[in-house]
């Protein structure tokens, strides 16, 4: 129960500031000329002016209701190093019995996680963010039973606000930090890195090795290790808190990665941040495409515009209006704007080109068979790249394949020239091979695309057949010749498609990756391995024509070695997906094929710095009374050992710690069940005191 007197005055508050002003005037005045009877008039102008007042006896029933203590525990990624993990779940366990022991006090516990934690993917935010946390669970305290902060944590914060004032509140934070003085880290930090470059060019990666914690020596060095793909591992030493350069290679397109590891220190607290990965994209420079066209026809713009269209893609056409022994007496300025420049194209400039593609051309003494020769030598030993879109004349006595050419093409054609309705199909090979899996409509019994109406009757004799036509025969031809690739095509109708006749096809589709896969796109080599992360889990894939595929061996960063087996998706497609458990560079190989791929947060900025610190929270400590407290004794002490502060309850100190104990703020806080009011002056009671207190004093002055 709890009781207060409260006044509602019956007259204005001029009225009766005026009235009590007159009162003390007039008694003043009495007391000054000694009239006989002033204290009993005194106290009948105060028991009027008391009656005035109005005074009410106010008693309340009131429920006391507890404190509430709200504890953050820091589970970023920074605590997870030198037994800081353990040490927070010791602390929590004595910070629990403690706080119980004080009486009246409600403990909120919440758990603040790294928004880059090794798991958290490349999209992760960054840093541990304590007073984000925070305000969620302010959300549901009600503000009078708000008795203090308590942060388990290194110090590390990422989102400390600007001012305490902003966090508009009156109760101490404080801090038990999960280090030890003494701690010293040391990592590699990336000042400048590409983040994409041109195939076959070098560019530089601009670090420098930090330390925190540690006093060094003038000039002294650590030793890195840089890993590129493909390459044995590369030692050099550099000097502390000096920036160096590390040249980057672009070998091939997509992804290249670089890791730049930093020998661990004996004493450092982690080799986590010792590493960092450098992951930039290879582009690759404009494909020099010459595309020669035996003759004007329908189908001669469907490559044109295929390859004018490909930015990727910088095109030389040339098309054979009037062929040697064709003589009309045209004059020749009239037939085209240059003479053929076959000794520049096919001689000085040949190897300047990644694919060379023959439409329709046929054997008339345009191309000297020493040009030819020097097109399939530019295949076999320098690894170019030549395709035949065959027309009629690929099946009589001009066809290329009566030149130096045949060494090179994969199928013998026969004479016969199939002149009949039928539709591409793809061929088993041709379901796996990256060029031709997962054409849109190619149903491999039924393909809804519309009709061709003639083909190249060939007979191979080597490479793979990936579509075919009317009875099985084969219709595209894929080989690697050499160091290079040959693709024939023995139709010259693909135009039909690109016209749309009967729904057409998937020309362009088609057409572009054949033309890529002959200059050795990466992503549709028929024998590959990738692999792909987010976060922790890594999804590995292998592409391959065989029927079966043998484990993958994953190599973590630590140097162990693990295998898994992959499970066929798709015909020509073999997938599986893991889960790791430490962050960084892995290393994936099967049968020849090697790839790397990164797994948890790239250079986290959660473990650029990791040594405990009270300097971050200190402001915010300060401000509200709080204090930070340090727990562990020494670097290397037991995570079972710590030390921590002695708790007590406070109600009106500006101050919330001392050196080894910290306070919180005893709030008082209630909740009112029921109120009584009784009048005090009211009533016959109050009439007859006053009248009493006057009678009594009009009969003392009357003696």
């Amino acid at each position: 129960m709890n009781w207060k007197i409260e006044f509602a005055p019956l007259v204005s508050d001029s009225m009766m500031i005026a009235l009590i002003v007159m009162s003390v005037i007039l008694i003043f005045a009495m007391a000054f000329l000694a009239r006989r009877g002033s204290l009993l008039r005194a106290l009948s102008l105060a028991a009027l002016i008391a009656a005035l007042a109005n005074p009410t006896l106010r008693q309340e029933e009131r429920e006391t209701l507890s404190n509430i203590a709200l504890v953050i525990t820091d589970k970023s990624m920074s605590q997870t190093v030198a037994d800081r993990g353990k040490r927070s779940e010791k602390i929590r366990e004595e910070l629990e019995g403690r706080l119980a022991a004080l009486g009246g006090l409600e403990t909120r516990w919440i758990t603040s996680s790294s928004a880059d934690r090794p798991d958290a993917g490349d999209n992760a935010a960054g840093g541990t963010n304590l007073f984000q946390d925070l305000s969620r669970g302010l959300a549901d305290i009600p503000p009078d039973r708000l008795a203090g902060i308590i942060f388990i944590t290194d110090g590390q914060v990422h989102d400390v606000p600007g001012s305490v004032e902003s966090l508009n509140l009156s109760v101490p934070i404080h801090s038990l930090l999960t280090g030890a003085k003494g701690e010293f880290d040391r990592r590699v930090n990336i000042v400048k890195a590409p983040r994409y470059g041109i195939v076959g060019s070098e560019q530089a990666i601009e670090i420098e090795i930090l330390t925190t914690g540690e006093k060094i020596k003038p000039g002294e060095r650590a030793r890195l290790t840089i890993r590129r793909e493909g390459r044995s591992d590369e030692k050099l030493y550099a000097p502390i808190g000096e920036k160096i350069e590390i040249p980057f290679k672009f070998p091939h397109a997509g992804s290249n990665i670089v890791e730049i590891e930093l020998d661990h220190k004996k004493g450092e607290l982690t080799r986590l941040n010792n590493r960092v990965i450098v992951s930039a994209e290879g582009v690759r420079e404009n494909l020099r495409v010459l595309l020669v066209s035996g003759e004007p026809h329908a189908g001669e713009r469907t490559w044109r515009n295929l390859l004018k269209s490909d930015a990727a893609v910088d095109l030389v056409h040339f098309t054979i209006l009037r062929p040697p022994e064709k003589q009309d007496g045209t004059p020749i300025h009239q037939l085209s704007l240059i003479a053929f420049p076959t000794r520049e194209l096919f001689s000085e400039k040949l190897n300047d080109f990644d694919l060379i593609i023959f439409d329709r051309y046929q054997r008339r003494g345009v191309l000297p068979l020493l040009y030819l020769d020097n097109i399939a030598r530019y295949v076999e030993e320098k690894g170019g790249a030549v395709l035949v879109a065959a027309g009629e004349n690929y099946a009589d006595n001009t066809s290329l394949f009566q030149t130096p050419l045949s060494t090179i093409l994969p199928a013998a054609p026969t004479g016969n020239v199939v002149k009949t309705r039928y539709k591409a199909r793809i061929t088993s090979d041709g379901a796996k091979h990256p060029v031709t899996r997962n054409l849109p409509g190619g149903d491999t019994k039924n393909p809804k695309w519309g009709h061709w109406f003639r083909l190249i009757d060939a007979t191979p004799s080597r490479g793979r057949v990936v579509m075919k036509g009317a009875g099985d025969r084969p219709l595209l031809v894929l080989d690697r010749y050499g160091k290079g690739r040959v693709a024939l095509l023995l139709s010259d109708h693909a135009w039909l498609w690109a016209r749309g006749y009967e729904g057409g096809g998937p020309h362009t589709t088609l057409l572009r990756r054949l033309a890529h896969w002959l200059m050795k796109e990466p992503d549709l080599e028929e024998e590959f391995l990738s692999a792909k992360s987010g976060g922790l889990n890594i999804t590995i894939e292998r592409r391959t024509m065989k029927k079966k595929v043998d484990p993958v061996t994953i190599t973590a960063p630590d140097g162990k070695k693990s295998t898994t087996d992959l499970k066929k998706v798709e015909p020509g497609l073999w997938r599986n997906t893991l889960t790791v458990k430490q962050a960084g560079l892995y290393r994936m190989a099967s049968e020849g094929l090697s790839t790397l791929v990164h797994a948890g947060a790239t250079n986290s900025r959660e473990m650029t710095e990791i040594v405990t610190t009270g300097k971050k929270l200190k402001p915010i400590l300060e401000g509200t009374g709080g204090g930070a407290f340090w727990t562990a004794k020494k670097p290397d002490a037991s995570p079972d050992n710590i030390t921590m502060p002695r708790l007590t309850m406070l109600r009106s100190a500006k101050i919330m710690h001392g050196s080894n104990w910290l306070g919180l703020r005893n709030r008082d806080a209630y909740l009112v069940r029921g109120i009584k009011l009784t009048p005090l002056m009211t009533g016959l009671l109050a009439l007859a005191f006053l009248l009493g207190l006057l009678s009594l004093a009009w009969y003392w002055e009357g003696r």
